[in-house]
């Protein structure tokens, strides 16, 4: 849809300051049908479920929107071709008929086919065994009705793997098999689900957090938030609050007075990013290790390579990669490569916590990828477990729970029927890229680089270029993107910092070889205006993302986790921002802490 156009009047999908301020004002006014704690992939699915069953609805998050598991997955949409061999099959179907649904229905933009080759090392019966595994996983992604999006698996020889492949060294594999999932970007598509959830109506808040529940005798009546920018907190009633907060989930149940009848586990992931020329490659490839299997998947003009598997119970804000976990991936890769990568191949590294559900094995590997919704009190719902791919399925059981609370009748799910903003009309629009390009005086690379990232919504991006001319150039040191991405950041996707913006609305921070820093003062002059930061705000926001990258760049030449940890922490999370109240910024290392400063949250 076009910018600030309404669904039967109920919304925008901008999530600009202006949204957020009258999203708060509003939590402090109404009562919700359904408040949902978290704004991750899961969170933001349900908001949009909900109120596209007509449901009023807001959210919240204690930081940016995919800031922890959501933005740091190996951004893949696929069926866990794994899980068959644990003979999980409904899981895997589950998550293939999802799979079709994004790529054909609910977000063509975002969610593409992304090849991968299985090399195999044993001649007759792993190509026969893996080969089965293949032709099942296909097979089940036709089996609930919906469109495969893909193409089918093919059996290679090893000459022909390797014109595919030439980096694989000849002697590591006998042949190999090529199939196909779908890739996404994590946060992109977190932020697109926002702004859909914000065009039926849901009420959007980052940097709000949950710091009590209200009752009413034993029942949850709503929650107590903080903006974490003003300091003010405020009552926000509702019939029926989700909590959606993955790795946090334990932390918000204690909250309510107690655990609760879920139990997460966190299990860090580790990716490194490298360029593309590093690895010579049409397909991504798939290996199996002792534990899992690593990925290395095809990201533009670089490689996303990993992931690790380890448990982890230290800061969740900011897991940590070490040195132990960055030389772990680089030896796997290696053990297939001609050209081995060293660590002065990688460009970028990023750590990510999956919410496991607790069981009876003591590896995080073991736990369980299936989600459970429960009612631990009565108004409260708590959804946990479950994997990236299947979120819509997650939300759709979440607010069924939701609707056995409520008085009257609650329409079924529909959101298998709801595209995204930016995904109606996106092939015709796709076709017409050359058109664009033309009538834009921007290169068609760029407007397939903005149809990938927006969909229609290009539109928006297009406008604000003739209007502002200036952002139609490249950010120095970070070429892929442009002026106007940035600012379009913080007008309608809910950016509020420089981190926001080069972490997670693009992905300069892990793309580039300083991870950012150059690009860093011009993201900032660009934010500045349309966030109304004074200059030392600014100069802020740029020392803290400097010390950041500082820090985690120390961090992964530590050997161990708990080194690791400690060097990540050593920088705070930059919030809240100046505000009119007078309140300050967060000190840097080293600054005292003003007494009306909240901790990191």
């Amino acid at each position: 849809m076009a910018d600030g156009q309404t669904v039967n009047g109920l919304g925008t999908s901008r999530l600009g300051s202006a949204e957020r301020e009258t999203a708060l004002k509003r939590m402090g006014t109404e009562e919700f049908d359904v408040v949902v704690v978290g704004g991750g992939v899961v969170g933001a699915g349900v908001a949009l479920d909900a109120a596209t069953r007509g449901l009023s609805v807001a959210l919240i998050e204690a930081r940016d929107f995919a800031s922890g598991t959501s933005s740091r997955s190996s951004k893949l949409i696929h069926g866990g071709l794994r899980y068959l061999e644990q003979r999980d099959f409904e899981l895997v179907r589950e998550a293939l008929t999802e799979r079709g649904l994004l790529l054909s229905r609910i977000a063509p933009h975002l969610v593409h086919p992304v090849p991968f080759l299985f090399p195999m090392t044993h001649r007759v019966w792993e190509r026969g065994y893996i080969g089965a595994g293949v032709a099942l996983y296909d097979g089940l992604s036709l089996s609930m009705g919906t469109a495969r999006g893909v193409p089918h698996h093919r059996h290679l020889t090893r000459t022909k793997a390797l014109q595919v492949a030439p980096s694989l060294k000849r002697d590591s594999f006998v042949g190999a098999i090529q199939y196909w999932d779908a890739q996404v970007d994590d946060a992109r598509y977190v932020t697109m689900l926002l702004r859909t959830a914000a065009e039926y109506g849901a009420q959007i808040a980052s940097r709000t957090q949950a710091v009590g529940f209200l009752r009413e005798g034993e029942r949850v009546t709503g929650v107590r938030i903080r903006d974490l920018e003003s300091e003010t907190e405020t009552d926000v009633r509702a019939k029926q609050v989700v909590n959606a907060t993955g790795v946090w989930t334990d932390d918000i149940q204690e909250l309510v007075g107690g655990r609760g009848q879920i139990h997460v586990r966190a299990s860090k992931g580790v990716h490194l990013v490298v360029p593309k020329d590093r690895i010579h490659s049409a397909s991504g490839i798939i290996l199996r290790t002792e534990k899992s299997v690593l990925f290395v998947i095809p990201w533009g003009r670089h490689w996303i390579i990993g992931t690790t598997d380890t448990p982890w119970d230290l800061d969740k804000v900011h897991p940590a990669a070490s040195k132990a976990d960055i030389d772990y991936v680089l030896e796997h890769v290696n053990a297939v490569l001609n050209v081995p990568l060293t660590h002065d191949d990688v460009e970028g590294v990023y750590a990510g916590l999956r919410p496991l559900l607790s069981g009876e094995s003591d590896e995080t590997s073991k736990l369980s990828r299936e989600h459970v919704v429960a009612h631990p009190v009565p108004g409260l719902v708590v959804v946990a477990g479950g994997k990236y791919t299947t979120y819509r399925v997650m939300a759709k059981d979440a607010v069924d729970a939701v609707a056995h609370g409520l008085d009257g009748k609650v329409p079924g799910s529909c959101t298998d029927q709801v595209a995204l903003v930016g995904g109606d009309g996106f092939q015709a629009l796709w076709n017409a890229r050359h058109r664009l390009s033309e009538s834009s005086g921007l290169h068609v690379a760029r407007i397939e680089h903005l149809l990938h990232r927006y969909g229609t919504l290009t539109e928006d991006l297009l406008t604000l270029i003739r209007e502002r001319p200036d952002l139609g150039r490249p950010i120095e040191g970070a070429d892929d993107y442009l002026r106007a991405e940035i600012v379009y950041a913080a007008t309608h996707e809910g950016a509020r910092h420089v981190n926001d913006v080069l972490s997670r609305r693009t992905r300069i921070s892990i793309e580039t070889w300083d991870r950012g820093v150059r690009a860093a003062r011009e993201v900032a002059e660009l934010l500045a205006p349309e966030l109304g930061w004074s200059n030392e705000q600014t100069e802020r926001e740029i020392s803290y993302y400097e010390k950041r990258v500082e820090a985690e760049r120390i961090s992964q030449e530590q050997e161990g986790d708990l080194e690791a940890d400690a060097t990540r922490r050593g920088v705070p999370d930059i919030v809240p921002t100046m505000t009119p109240n007078g309140l300050s910024a967060p000190p840097l290392p080293g600054e005292p802490r003003p007494a009306n400063m909240p901790q990191d949250g």
